[in-house]
């Protein structure tokens, strides 16, 4: 009877770890992707503002309006439109500068041919807070006496936004989804924990237990679970990326694709990783706890 009443508590034990160590496991993989997408969102995020702030919106000056007090206004009526973020003026003379010092020859030549002819207008370079006000501001500036010409790349520049900002939610989305699977795992795990132990359960609560003090131990193991599954992806993210970081020089694809240096960034990632890990276990944890405590009042 006492060796037929061991091994059923082996068994049980042996059950229950197989149980955590398989909701560790998919705890770790769901934190291993989830630490994929938040390095892809974090450097996209980083490369749609680097990509915004580098569209321009260009407004050519009308040559019957290229004087001084004529430009301070239309300037100052540009800083008036609601999304202007920065205005930068450049006179005719930089803006045939900048392309006859251009890399492109086939450019160069063809401006140089002009000789001391100037074909160029006064410009305004404005820069808007978000992408998605370059039309509407492009608009309004077009609207402004005195200017010849907008241009901010039309429709193309709006659909890359648009498509970055995309890919951007669906991250999100997809990490959201993953952190809920975890949870789901964990609960589960800590499901079949308390209907192992019930009978104890039931005991502690007719001398007197609190729920407090019958949660605590589920919660501490959830938040093991949870920490124990942050383990491999923290790891496996550290070397990864560092990897990665030196294979490329810190450049993926070129220059406007730059990757954050490793430290401090992954080391705040792994911290996230591990935060993100114990929550997740403490959370599902409660939920099952206090399920189980309100099914049997």
């Amino acid at each position: 009877m006492i060796s037929r009443s061991i091994r059923e508590g082996l068994r049980g034990v042996g059950r229950h770890f197989a149980m955590a160590v398989s909701s560790a496991i998919a705890v770790s993989i769901a934190l291993l992707i989830i630490s994929v997408f938040m390095i892809f969102s974090i450097h996209l995020q980083r490369f749609t503002l680097n990509f915004e702030e580098g569209i321009k919106i260009s407004a050519t000056v009308d040559y019957h309006y290229e004087s001084g007090a004529e430009e301070a206004r239309i300037m100052n009526d540009i800083k008036k439109i609601e999304g202007v973020s920065d205005v930068d003026y450049y006179t005719k003379e930089e803006e045939y500068q900048y392309y006859l010092d251009i890399k492109d020859s086939r450019v160069r030549d063809v401006f140089a041919a002009w000789g001391d002819e100037n074909p160029m207008h006064d410009a305004f370079y404005v820069t808007a807070e978000s992408g998605y006000d370059l039309s509407v501001i492009a608009g309004e500036i077009d609207r402004i006496e005195g200017i010849d010409h907008v241009d901010y790349g039309g429709q193309s520049t709006l659909n890359i936004v648009a498509f970055l900002e995309t890919v951007r939610r669906f991250g999100a989305m997809l990490v959201f989804g993953l952190t809920i699977l975890a949870i789901f795992l964990i609960q589960n795990t800590i499901k079949l924990t308390i209907h192992a132990r019930q009978d104890e359960i039931d005991i502690m609560r007719n001398v007197g237990a609190t729920n407090m003090f019958i949660r605590a131990p589920f919660l501490w193991e959830g938040a093991f679970i949870g920490a124990m599954g942050a383990i491999l992806p923290s790891i496996a993210t550290m070397m990864a990326y560092g990897m990665v970081y030196d294979k490329t020089g810190g450049y993926l694809i070129s220059s406007m694709f730059r990757l954050l240096e490793p430290s401090p960034f992954i080391h705040y990632l792994s911290l996230f990783l591990f935060a993100a890990g114990i929550l997740v276990g403490l959370l599902g944890s409660l939920l099952s706890v206090n399920r189980y405590l309100r099914w049997r009042r």
